[in-house]
């Protein structure tokens, strides 16, 4: 198959190519097409669905130089992710994995929203109670990232903050230590890759599992680094996981404000962040609701009765005053819609 693409400002064709057509050639060996730049059109030859892909990267491409007045690699390494999921299910969003026969896709709008945001996005918070698929989607989206190749490593943190309950001295080496506290992140990405590939991504040092402490000093390309459980990170150690972002990454920070485990008169590190960052250009904050939760039935009922009424000590600690795009009154939670 053979189509052309007409560029709208030919005068920018160099900055749309890269250096060297740079941009052109990640579109072709991603792909597998061939290209061929003339004048003011771009012939793309090969197979349908790629062709079609490569055109709609190059489209989204130029309103994206448009809107943002260059392109770098990481653009155009996102553009190709995003075009891939769009790809494979328009509809749903439908995210490939590791996992044979098996499409991750959103089950609500929020998490349609979401899963979005992180594609477009290099840093997105989501905020939500238990249930809303935050932390899963969140490895999902990593896992399809290294399976497309727009990335080389995910990197999955979490604070050690025990639950109310004082579990003592764990035996082993480290990651003996942190396993009961990593545990959800390891199901989910059992999920969506068989235990010798994620043992053997693990060994390579591809997928790497570290608690919040184990960050400092740590600069990260070409990775996609997700903390989960958030709103027990203080802001000091929310500032030093933030900073630890390298080039071509991305960071998504997962928790629920509602749940924190830290002292009383201690400020979650999550909540924190979100009032500093609200208004910066390139991170998107999303808040999910009960409607998205996708647990069992009665998981909505206990997440909404227990809101309505939270007993003593639980409930969101020093909630921003306000979050950007949103018209609540202070205090109230804004709504499900990401915050643009």
């Amino acid at each position: 198959m053979e189509l052309s693409v007409t560029l709208r400002e030919p005068h920018r064709r160099g900055e749309l190519f890269g250096p060297g057509d740079r941009f052109l050639r990640q579109i072709r060996d991603r792909l597998g097409v061939r290209l061929l730049a003339r004048n003011a059109t771009i012939q793309i030859q090969g197979d349908a669905p790629a062709v079609a892909q490569a055109a709609a990267v190059i489209e989204s491409l130029q309103d994206e130089l448009r809107r943002r007045g260059l392109l770098d690699d990481a653009a155009v390494t996102a553009t190709l992710a995003e075009v891939a999921v769009a790809a494979a299910d328009p509809e749903q969003r439908s995210i490939s994995v590791f996992a044979r026969d098996i499409q991750i896709a959103p089950k609500t709008e929020g998490q349609r929203q979401y899963i979005e945001a992180m594609l477009r996005n290099d840093m997105v918070f989501c905020l939500g109670p238990a249930g809303t698929g935050k932390t899963y989607l969140a490895v999902a989206v990593a896992v399809h990232l290294l399976k497309v190749g727009a990335i080389k490593r995910v990197c999955l943190v979490r604070p050690a903050v025990e639950a109310g309950e004082r579990l003592g001295f764990l035996p082993g080496d480290l990651q003996a230590k942190v396993n009961p506290y990593l545990r959800p992140i390891f199901d989910a990405m059992h999920d969506m890759m068989t235990y010798d590939q994620l043992k053997k991504f693990m060994v390579n040092d591809i997928v790497e599992v570290i608690p919040l402490a184990f960050m400092r000093g740590r600069t990260l390309n070409n990775a996609v680094i997700i903390l989960d459980e958030a709103q027990n990170a203080t802001p000091a150690q929310m500032l030093m996981f933030l900073t630890r972002m390298g080039q071509q990454s991305k960071m998504i920070v997962t928790g629920d404000d509602s749940q924190v485990d830290l002292e009383p008169n201690q400020l979650s590190g999550l909540v924190d962040a979100v009032q500093r960052l609200a208004e910066c250009d390139g991170i998107r904050i999303l808040r999910l609701t009960e409607a998205d939760i996708v647990r069992h039935p009665l998981v909505t009922q206990v997440v909404t009765r227990y809101a309505t009424n939270p007993p003593p000590g639980l409930g969101p600690r020093k909630r921003p005053e306000k979050f950007r795009g949103a018209d609540a009154p202070a205090g109230d939670p804004p709504t499900a819609a990401p915050i643009e």
